[in-house]
């Protein structure tokens, strides 16, 4: 038991480290190019923090043959995500978060509602007869890739709109290059995706030793697990004055978490991989959707009321769903 939880720490502990340094090299980028904060959270950070969870799905599915770990890491990532915005609005002490944020994220909040909930309904539905596949490789894969295109392409165009108030501004940064930007981002990247790798032997390796379902360590500790960099550039984005690129990470993050669903069951030779998982995997993507939900009323409303100075309705609502969910892939999971 100690040597799993031993491998399992320190994955977490590698990737916690490489995440400052992929949000700071982002921002220069950022400042660099003259791209914004919210596009490039979006694209660069979603890319690179989303890695783990790229890693651990890919591996549960060849090597590990944990079907379970690979969609309740995706989809648990997606809610884990989501929870996070109660750190940034209880962070957020001047101004309420959703009222520092462009209303752009609407957008992918709202494709997150799609692809999630398509995801929860494939879950459900290829038991039934809805099996469409070619050799090992299920139909729905090439759609979710395409969903996910369509949704960053919609987002790219978006960003591109005329906008008056905000023209782009490129900086000079002095003892900066892009190029040695772009180099670090990536060097960080490269360790956090490889301690990724490593996470679903030693969650299966936690799981065995503490008796755990693998559908309740997937969307729990391993999900905790690889977005363990999403929470720390979360913060530190937070911090840097950037609710922007905290929002847009976290949101990219899901629209990826999405596409690395259709990237296992590709991965995945023994057939779909909806077919082989619990279908209590629908509850935390009905979960995540709900979220998502909530999220584009908080974008739309801007509340500002707290409850005793530190957390909005907005933010207790997203904890209950979050906290509700977890209970229920828990009872259910197999």
């Amino acid at each position: 038991m100690f040597f799993a939880w031993f491998q399992f720490l320190a994955c977490v502990v590698v990737i916690g480290f490489a995440g400052p340094a992929l949000t700071r090299n982002a921002d220069l980028i950022a400042r660099l190019t003259g791209m914004s904060r919210g596009w490039v959270g979006l694209v660069l950070l979603a890319t690179a923090t989303s890695l783990p969870e790229l890693y651990t799905g890919i591996s549960a599915v060849t090597l590990a043959d944990a079907p379970n770990i690979a969609i309740g890491d995706a989809l648990g990532s997606c809610l884990f995500n989501l929870v996070m915005l109660v750190v940034l609005d209880a962070l957020s002490r001047d101004e309420p978060v959703w009222r520092r944020v462009d209303q752009g994220h609407i957008l992918t909040a709202g494709f997150g509602v799609i692809l999630i909930g398509f995801v929860g309904a494939m879950i459900l539905v290829v038991r039934d007869g809805f099996d469409f596949r070619i050799g090992h490789v299920s139909l729905y894969a090439p759609m979710l890739m395409l969903l996910y295109l369509i949704a960053v392409r919609a987002a790219f165009h978006y960003e591109q709109r005329p906008r008056e108030a905000a023209p782009k501004v490129v900086e000079t940064i002095d003892g900066e290059t892009l190029g040695r930007a772009v180099g670090r981002y990536c060097l960080a990247a490269v360790i956090v995706g490889a301690a990724g790798a490593w996470l679903p032997f030693a969650g299966l390796a936690v799981a065995e030793a503490m008796q755990w379902k693998t559908s309740f360590v997937g969307t729990l500790l391993v999900a905790a697990a690889t977005s363990i960099p999403e929470l720390v550039v979360t913060i530190t984005a937070l911090r840097m004055s950037s609710a922007d690129m905290a929002i847009g990470n976290l949101l990219g993050s899901n629209l990826f978490a999405i596409l690395i669903v259709g990237i296992d069951d590709l991965a995945y030779r023994g057939g779909s991989l909806f077919v082989d998982i619990s279908p209590a995997h629908a509850v935390t993507a009905i979960a995540g959707s709900i979220m998502s939900g909530i999220l584009i009323v908080a974008l739309l409303y801007r509340p500002g009321s707290r409850f005793f100075g530190v957390i909005s309705w907005i933010g207790l609502a997203l904890l209950t769903v979050y906290l509700l969910s977890s209970y229920a892939i828990y009872l259910h999971g197999h």
